[in-house]
């Protein structure tokens, strides 16, 4: 157990030291519910836990050590190297690098041999503060003048940096105290970069296995290219636009444009296949603004003379007491076995087929089914349904994988705190719905907060593994989000008590959430996905 109860030192005492003195492990610590370094010195009484890797907050900090020894090792074999982070495919970070006179098989040779020899050295990695003139002067002197351009945003006079010899960095992170801490990773050649894989706090602190996942892959393609197009992939270049009602209405309508534009093509895609259809499948993630896309697919698809069909999957549930359990005996409403499946699928099957079906209705007071509507299905009609498990083949495994179109819903963003530093796609979404839990269910954040880490494993038990069967991936990131998100979160965030068991996680999204400029609500057009989450969409 990595915990030490009321843990007294008299005089000050580094977490590291503590930690070795009592044959622990870690790569942080919780110390009295604050995300604390190792390097950090405590004295007094404390309650400590050291955090590894089967801990978000671990995982996090060993990934942003990794990314900054990477950086460490480019900027040893040549600091006009250029690199940029991307969050990718398989749970893995994609290094794009703008080499000069080297090919880049021979740069991966170099880079793999010489962050070995970093980390087989062990050096330490000092935190330090350097005042802002001094910090821009150093980044424009190494060809690192993107990551001044969020100066103007900090209210300290002062900017945190780690220093390794004579390299000085900062990822907007925590680090470890040393190069040695980080053993477990893989880089390998990926197309025209470098894939970087690290463990994964809820793969039990392993490398997950890659998988090359094609339609997710075009999807971040199209992603990275549309950054380029509007020169929106880094904070900076977004607050640009929020200087002026003028340019943030330019970067809206851009951003509703492209969704407008992703709407008409997959609603043409299912439109040529339509004759043979007998279902639309949608399924996403937590927050990916699914209900706002299957509305407005619905309505592409209805310009066309198309009509599909929404029946709901939730109708299907089986009483609590006989659907699986989760390990603390509660029941398990996301395993796919808490459905009624061979009733879903005779259902599917016989309106298919041009029979009159009579729906069940699922109470969820009573927690039993009881009849709904009567359904048939006319020429023109095609079923739709949406949910966690709609791209899973054993939901609908009685009708012909060719008579089927599946969607897969997520934001897919390549947005970047500066080119060093890649803001997650999960941290948006659960964003997203700590403002839609508190719009629209008088939810607090910690609750919502709560919640995630079950959101997020029932994601990667039922969702991801799936995704590959998507005929089209609709990316439903807006450029422009956060900065209208960040009004709703922020005070939200804060209201959460510093002895709180999210509280680390809290401050962790209020310390990006913070170099945004507001975008007005009254901006947002009502038809956006984003009113899902801030309120007002004409689809309530």
């Amino acid at each position: 157990m990595n915990m030490l109860k009321a843990y007294e030192s008299k005089e000050l005492t580094s977490l590291e030291s503590i930690m070795n003195a009592n044959n622990m492990k870690g790569y942080c610590a919780n110390v009295n519910g604050r995300l604390k370094e190792l390097s950090a010195f405590v004295h007094g009484k404390n309650d400590i836990v050291f955090l590894d890797l089967h801990h978000d907050e671990a995982m996090r900090v060993y990934e942003t050590s990794l990314r900054y020894l990477i950086l460490y090792a480019v900027y040893c074999i040549d600091p006009m190297i250029e690199v940029t982070f991307n969050y990718s495919i398989s749970r893995s970070i994609y290094m794009d690098v703008t080499l000069h006179n080297m090919s880049l098989e021979y740069f991966h040779q170099t880079l793999s041999k010489v962050l070995h020899d970093i980390i087989t050295e062990n050096i330490v990695i000092q935190r330090i503060q350097m005042p802002i003139d001094v910090a821009k002067k150093y980044y424009d002197n190494h060809y690192l003048n993107h990551k001044t351009r969020l100066f103007k945003l900090r209210k300290e006079s002062y900017v945190n940096a780690y220093q390794i010899k004579d390299y000085i960095n900062y990822l907007y992170g925590y680090m470890v105290p040393s190069s040695g801490y980080i053993k477990d990773y893989e880089l390998f050649i990926y197309k025209e970069g470098l894939m970087l894989r690290y463990p994964r706090a809820e793969y039990d602190a392993k490398i997950p296995p890659f998988k090359d996942e094609q339609v997710y892959k075009n999807t971040l393609k199209k992603v990275a290219k549309w950054s380029e197009i509007i020169e929106g992939d880094t904070i900076d270049k977004v607050n640009a636009y929020a200087q002026s009602t003028y340019d943030a209405v330019s970067l809206i309508q851009m951003s509703e444009s492209k969704h407008s534009a992703m709407l008409y093509e997959l609603a043409e895609d299912i439109s040529n296949k339509y004759d043979q259809l007998k279902l639309i499948g949608i399924a996403g993630p937590s927050s990916s603004g699914k209900t706002t896309f299957a509305r407005r697919l619905q309505i592409e698809l209805q310009a066309r003379g198309l009509h599909p069909v929404a029946i709901s999957i939730d109708d299907y549930y089986l009483h609590p007491d006989f659907v699986p359990k989760n390990d603390d005996g509660s029941p398990d409403l996301e395993h796919i076995e808490s459905l009624d499946l061979k009733q879903f699928n005779d259902d599917l099957l016989a309106l298919t087929q041009g029979k009159t079906v009579t729906l069940p209705h699922f109470d969820f007071k009573t927690k039993t089914r009881k009849n709904g509507k009567t359904l048939s299905l006319n020429t023109n009609e095609v079923l739709l349904i949406e949910g966690i498990h709609a791209l899973n083949q054993r939901l609908t495994e009685t009708i012909n994988r060719s008579y089927k179109y599946f969607v897969y819903i997520a934001p897919q963003t390549q947005l970047h705190i500066d080119k060093h530093a890649p803001i997650r796609v999960s941290d948006m979404r659960l964003l997203r719905r700590i403002v839609r839990d508190a719009v629209y269910r008088d939810t607090p954040a910690e609750k919502t907060l709560d919640m995630w880490a079950s959101v997020r494993q029932g994601e990667f038990r039922w969702i991801y593994d799936h995704q590959q069967h998507a005929d089209y991936t609709f990316n439903s990131e807006l450029a422009y989000e956060l900065a209208v998100l960040k009004k709703h979160a922020m005070y939200r965030l804060e209201a959460i008590n510093t002895m709180s068991p999210h509280f680390m996680k809290a401050n962790y999204l209020l310390k990006f959430l913070k170099y945004f400029d507001d975008i007005k609500d009254d901006l947002v057009p009502n038809h956006s996905l984003i009113r899902e989450f801030i309120g007002g969409s004409v689809f309530e």
